[in-house]
């Protein structure tokens, strides 16, 4: 139990120190642009927003009015090992009192679920669209047969996501 709140301690922290642009040397494995609903895991309370879009395109629009989680995607295997993994979008908000962030939960067959969550740079209020980012660190040999993708609404108010990506970068 020891061991598993020290990696939990570890790549939170280093997800906190990570929480700059992906490296230059990353490839995008999974890109959700939210043009759309497909593949959505969570519909309740979410719109689709042709209007207000951080690509141009749409943007999932969520009016919280309690403290929630949005389950967005799950990827299944993804056949990743020793690397860096990035859950990139773009966010914005409006009224939201409280905070916004994102979290990213990896499944590792026979370790359990991690997360990481990058709430260090948590936005409220209301903001134009930002990137926002969070990071994980896989070692080798703990390659995720899933990744989940979260919002975490810590509030009430309206948020827009839009261009959910997962890129991969050397350690």
């Amino acid at each position: 139990m020891k061991g598993v709140a020290l990696f939990i301690c570890i790549a939170t922290g280093l997800s906190i120190v990570a929480c700059s642009k992906p490296s230059q040397q990353t490839t995008e494995i999974k890109r959700y642009s939210l043009d759309s609903l497909d593949g959505l895991i969570t519909e309740s309370g979410a719109q689709l927003d042709k209007e207000n879009s951080g690509d141009g395109k749409g943007s999932l629009r969520i009016t919280a009015t309690e403290p929630t989680v949005v389950r967005l995607f799950e990827t299944g295997d993804i056949n990743v090992e020793n690397a860096r993994l990035f859950y990139a979008a773009k966010v914005r908000t409006k009224g939201l009192k409280g905070r916004v962030y994102l979290e990213m939960l990896c499944d590792v067959p026979g370790k359990g679920e991690f997360f990481s969550r990058n709430d260090r740079t948590a936005v409220t209020g209301s903001t134009k669209w930002i990137n926002m980012e969070t990071v994980f660190f896989i070692k080798r040999g703990e390659k995720p047969d899933n990744v989940k993708l979260n919002l975490v609404i810590d509030g009430k108010g309206t948020v827009w996501i839009d261009d959910v990506r997962l890129l991969k970068g050397a350690l």
